[in-house]
């Protein structure tokens, strides 16, 4: 749960191109600027689920997935994460389905989609170019 192992930390690095502290933090921004790019996103955020659960569980912990959530979302910056977290640990309470995870991706993307929508439609009203 959350470990690479010695052979997959190292095999990481070296296809990042990385072989000391100093080029692992000139990488650091080029690493954050691919989580902008939706494909890339998608990749990290599927293969986080099984790298987060617990050995032999189908489901995630809810207080992992949680916190897997926050981190994944802080570069995308969807507003609902903090309220989704708090709805599931009043409400929910339970382990996090594949199912879920997956269908939050969806939800956050179309949420994310109609803001952007939102703030340039209500730019045109603002503005008079409607």
């Amino acid at each position: 749960m959350c470990e690479f192992s010695r052979p997959e930390f190292i095999g990481g690095l070296q296809a990042l191109g990385v072989d000391s502290i100093e080029k692992f933090r000139e990488r650091i921004p080029f690493m954050r600027s691919e989580l902008k790019d939706e494909q890339k996103f998608r990749e990290i955020y599927n293969f986080a689920f099984n790298w987060a659960k617990e050995k032999g569980q189908k489901s995630l912990a809810l207080d992992t997935a949680i916190g897997m959530w926050q981190l994944l979302f802080a570069e995308k910056q969807w507003p609902l994460v903090d309220h989704w977290c708090q709805f599931l640990q009043a409400r929910h309470n339970k382990a996090i389905s594949r199912d879920t995870w997956s269908q939050l991706l969806e939800f956050a993307k179309e949420i994310l989609q109609k803001r952007k929508l939102h703030k340039k439609e209500e730019g045109k009203i603002k503005y008079g170019k409607m």
